[in-house]
């Protein structure tokens, strides 16, 4: 008779890995692991945090904030590159310094390779779904394209196409910003 053995990590696992520069994820007890981020990853990033932190200053629904972690459950816990949540969800997730449930908006930046392409569109997108995001942004440095998710009525979050160029990214979720997707490859 043999025992069955749970090999999955978890967030305590996660916790405990070393302090290399490199970044640690578990989605469903898989670990993801993620060198540092580039120069343009990083510029991007301050793009994206520019535009719609002017647009929050001026329309204070809520917090946009780089690189916390998410930690839906013990096996669950990533860090995307950015987060919005209205000040209403805020006070329903935040807890320990981490959200303990989804955001409205998650937003990643891809970065090279093909197991970074496989944790941002296809573990994270699924993760995102199934734990209530509203929206997904995964924007493409390479391509400098911006490809939008947005739940559907069965939960899903459902490709609203790829923005490119003057193409302007709108959001339902906050209501009157407008930018165009080159604003934030410049």
């Amino acid at each position: 008779m043999s025992a069955a053995v749970d090999l999955r990590l978890t967030n305590a696992d996660i916790e405990s890995m070393p302090e290399d520069g490199n970044r640690y994820e578990v989605i469903d007890g898989e670990l993801f692991v993620s060198s540092a981020p580039s120069y343009v990853h990083q510029m991007i990033l301050g793009r994206i945090l520019r535009l719609i932190g002017n647009y929050l200053d001026r329309n204070p629904i809520g917090s946009i904030v780089a690189g916390i972690g998410v930690i839906f459950d013990e096996y669950t816990g990533v860090i995307p590159d950015l987060v919005f949540a209205s000040k209403e969800r805020l006070r329903k997730i935040l807890g320990g310094g981490r959200f303990q449930a989804a955001p409205e908006i998650a937003i990643e930046i891809l970065s090279p390779g093909p197991s970074n392409q496989r944790r941002d569109r296809h573990a994270k997108r699924n993760l995102y779904a199934a734990r209530g995001v509203e929206e997904y942004w995964l924007f493409d440095p390479e391509s400098r394209t911006l490809e939008v998710y947005r739940r559907d009525p069965a939960g899903e979050l459902v490709s609203q196409g790829s923005l490119l160029g003057d193409d302007p990214l709108t959001s339902p979720v906050l209501p009157g910003f407008s930018a165009p997707v080159s604003r934030f490859f410049e």
